[in-house]
């Protein structure tokens, strides 16, 4: 993380599912930038509670809510804990959750339960988010006349139809579609964005397998996208956190790809 000028002084952030991977990294570049963070999880307190630490080291406030954002209590109790901040600058809809079913030529490896359990996290919960913090978002742009930011992370799968599941890359276009909606109807009070992760080098695939497996997993991703790299959740929280600053004060209803390239079907000619 590289992030040092404090441009998001003074502005409040909620970023669900941030215990780890992406989510704790967009969590702590915000801090870093200045801004006070609310961290979110449903089971990973230990490394949340890290998470919440990082933030402080870097002078935000920060603090842990537990809380299911496919739920409507778990979406209220995260926006009564910025409530008491009076506004929200900024909401990140990072928690998400996946069913594996690579083959999707499979139709049996998934049930009714794996779609409706998959849509109400990465689908209903986002918008169960911005139900529960819309009257924040607007009293920040009320205050401050600035436009509230809310990137919902999304993925390659919501583009292309691949990925861990038939049901996860439904899901994933369902919210790209939302962001749109979303966009047009909130604005200019709100800016709605969308950021498409490619391959990220998280616990969902390390989780899956031994250290052999996921290092050769890494090198051919790395040899399959044109820009020869196997992204980490770095590499992507530098992309979406331009979404939470004022950089991209113009932008809204964008939905960036930020795959290396994988969006292309292949491999790189080896320059000459």
């Amino acid at each position: 993380m590289t992030d040092t000028v404090k441009d998001l002084a003074g502005r409040k952030a909620l970023v669900t599912g941030s215990a780890t991977g992406l989510g704790e990294c967009i969590a702590t570049r915000l801090a870093a930038r200045g801004a006070d963070v609310i961290i979110n999880c449903t089971r990973s307190v230990e490394d949340a509670e890290k998470t919440v630490a990082a933030c402080q080291a870097l002078g935000a406030q920060a603090r842990l809510v537990v809380g299911d954002v496919s739920t409507e209590e778990g979406c209220k109790a995260l926006a009564d804990a910025a409530g008491q901040w009076g506004r929200l600058d900024i909401l990140v809809n990072n928690a998400g959750i996946t069913r594996h079913a690579r083959n999707h030529a499979d139709l049996d490896a998934l049930s009714k339960a794996d779609f409706m359990d998959t849509y109400a996290v990465n689908v209903a919960g986002p918008f169960m988010m911005l139900q529960a913090c819309k009257a924040l978002l607007l009293e920040a742009n009320k205050q401050t006349g600035r436009a509230s930011a809310v990137l919902n992370v999304s993925s390659i799968a919501g583009v292309t139809g691949i990925g861990s599941s038939v049901a996860y890359a439904a899901t994933k276009g369902a919210l790209n579609t939302m962001t749109l909606s979303l966009a047009r109807a909130l604005a200019p009070a709100i800016r709605v964005n969308a950021v498409c992760p490619g391959f990220i080098g998280t616990r969902w695939f390390k989780d899956e397998m031994d250290a052999e497996s996921y290092a050769k997993l890494e090198k051919g991703v790395a040899a399959s996208v044109p820009l020869n790299v196997a992204s980490g959740p770095d590499d992507i929280a530098a992309s979406a956190v331009f979404f939470l600053t004022d950089d991209s004060c113009h932008i809204t209803g964008e939905t960036l790809l930020v795959d290396a390239g994988m969006h292309l079907g292949y491999a790189p000619l080896v320059a000459r």
